[in-house]
């Protein structure tokens, strides 16, 4: 049963990361407008694309309707060069639904790793494993923010390198691979935006795991003795 045990607790922690992680592309992208405000404003990509602000910024949060499945499609007019046209051409309607796929994928992991999440902890809470638990959920989440430092160290070696690497894992094509000259989209978030997205999401999952694992540690050092476990 020790096994079973072990095992409960590495899916238990696998899970959780997932869902971690999913959670904090989520809080970092996807639903703060603000963010890409400030962006906009620090890369002078008002600028570059020759658009109101008010026009970018209803480009963008049409853009992040799409990901989410709250619009079909990405025929989006606005105003650029004083005049109305759509935003996005072929190519970049052809790559932002390769995106949707991925975000969609990446949520419906997130749904999947809650549900193992609930089913581990359950299955070790009726065993009267709670110190286990606790204990599995601290270290190994601490082993992970030490092999992801490491990670991120050799990133920001090169991020132009692994950002490429990125997109040959997750794409199966060169639709990613946008001209500036021709492409709006690479203008609105070129590269340094997603080094500042990338950093901002390693900041928000960093700060929630180690939440977790003064949680645990709490827990192991008060919580169990006083509800008697």
């Amino acid at each position: 049963m020790k096994i079973v045990h072990i095992l409960a607790g590495i899916f238990c922690v696998i899970s959780l990361l997932v869902v971690i992680l999913i959670s904090s592309v989520d809080i970092a992208v996807y639903g703060d407008m603000r963010y890409f405000q400030k962006e906009y404003r620090k890369y002078d990509v008002i600028k570059n694309v020759n658009m109101e602000e008010k026009e970018l910024l209803f480009v963008t949060e049409e853009m992040m309707s799409y990901l989410k499945g709250k619009r079909d499609n990405l025929n989006i007019e606005a105003v650029i060069d004083g005049e109305q046209q759509e935003f996005f051409n072929e190519k970049e309607i052809a790559h932002m639904k390769d995106v949707r796929v991925l975000f969609w994928g990446g949520q419906w992991l997130r749904r999947i790793g809650v549900i193992i999440c609930i089913i581990t902890v359950i299955f070790l809470l009726f065993q009267s494993k709670i110190e286990f638990l606790l204990k599995c959920l601290r270290n190994g989440l601490i082993s992970f923010i030490v092999f992801m430092a490491i990670l991120v160290g050799i990133i920001t070696t090169n991020f132009t390198k692994y950002f490429v690497i990125f997109h040959k894992i997750f794409f199966s094509n060169n639709l990613w691979i946008l001209n500036p000259e021709t492409d709006r989209l690479i203008n609105i978030v070129p590269e340094p935006f997603f080094i500042d997205t990338s950093i901002r999401i390693v900041v928000i999952f960093f700060s929630i795991i180690l939440f977790v694992c003064i949680g645990c540690s709490v827990l192991l050092k008060i919580g169990i003795k006083k509800i008697g476990v």
